[in-house]
């Protein structure tokens, strides 16, 4: 769980200081959207 968050930062440049997954700039809760919406990993890899 640890290395999954060291992956998350948070920037107050970036995405008004939201937390985003770190090189990528998506916010960490669209993502938790998307796969509580039933998207898998894949999907979403495509989509981004």
């Amino acid at each position: 769980m640890t290395n999954l968050l060291n992956r998350i930062t948070i920037d107050p440049h970036i995405a008004h200081g939201k937390p985003v997954i770190r090189g990528l700039r998506y916010p960490v809760t669209l993502i938790l959207e998307l796969l509580s919406a039933g998207m898998t990993i894949d999907d979403i890899l495509r989509r981004l």
